[in-house]
């Protein structure tokens, strides 16, 4: 077994083979947002409630993922980018594998904007993890978005379709997208992608059912699990809404079922 396979399976379920990650590294785009102002406080929820692991930049490690409640994987994001930038959609490296290594990660994480101005810096950064990753046996998240100038609708299916394959094409071994809206259109995006693909939660949602139904669509399209930070963080009840997100990823549960573990009590 390689190390790249033995840190798999810290973020992602050696059974179901599938993954309930709760990204959290909004505080360098957005600054200490509501659900992550206390980063200590809001890692222990999501682990109580049974997260696969976090997202997380290099300065929050410390922090401790592992330090409180259960045990969950640790993903170090290697980009960021600032709301106050003239262009938010333009990321930069701001860690290595290397560094994430010596952090103790289980896995690394890279966002690509493709369609503005900056898409070959940030392709070129993406092949240059992807090359240490494997150099290294480390994981490597790759969370793709059209985004920019160029794109008319973020969620057009062929569009995500081109977002997900070129993660994998570049060496990702698990890849991040924007849920295109439906069964079918989902589908087409995992049968063209050789490497499993989880979705993103996207702008905070209006209810719980939205939410639940977004994902239960998704796994129903073979999605291989979630990456969900606002909807999750910035729940009333994080722990609770982890469960429920697992309860579909990895038990297959239907909405109404998963709704049942969100006001059942349990954490």
């Amino acid at each position: 077994m390689s190390g790249k396979e033995i840190r798999l399976e810290r973020i992602i379920t050696r059974d179901t083979g599938k993954a309930v990650i709760v990204p959290m590294d909004h505080g360098v785009s957005s600054g200490p947002i509501e659900g992550i102002v206390n980063i200590r406080e809001a890692m222990r929820q999501v682990a109580e409630g049974g997260a696969n692991a976090v997202v997380v930049h290099k300065g929050v490690v410390a922090q401790g993922h592992r330090k409180s409640g259960p045990d969950m994987g640790l993903i170090v994001h290697l980009s960021a980018s600032t709301s106050l930038a003239l262009d938010p959609n333009a990321k930069t490296l701001v860690c290595s594998v290397e560094e994430a290594i010596k952090m103790g990660a289980d896995g690394v994480s890279v966002h690509v904007n493709i369609g503005n101005g900056h898409d070959n810096e940030m392709l070129t950064d993406l092949g240059r993890v992807a090359r240490s990753a494997t150099e290294w046996g480390m994981p490597l998240l790759a969370m793709i978005y059209p985004r920019g100038e160029n794109v008319k609708n973020e969620y057009d299916p062929q569009s995500i379709k081109h977002a997900a394959r070129l993660g994998a094409e570049l060496g990702a071994d698990v890849v991040k997208v924007s849920y295109t809206g439906s069964v079918e259109s989902f589908r087409e995006v995992v049968n063209g992608c050789h490497v499993p693909v989880i979705i993103a939660g996207g702008a905070k949602m209006g209810s719980d059912r939205e939410i639940l139904t977004m994902v239960r669509g998704a796994m129903d399209a073979g999605a291989a699990g979630t990456s969900i930070g606002r909807n999750v963080f910035q729940h009333e009840n994080p722990s609770k809404i982890v469960s429920a997100l697992s309860a579909i990823v990895h038990g297959n549960a239907s909405v109404d079922e998963a709704i049942e573990v969100l006001t059942s009590g349990k954490p």
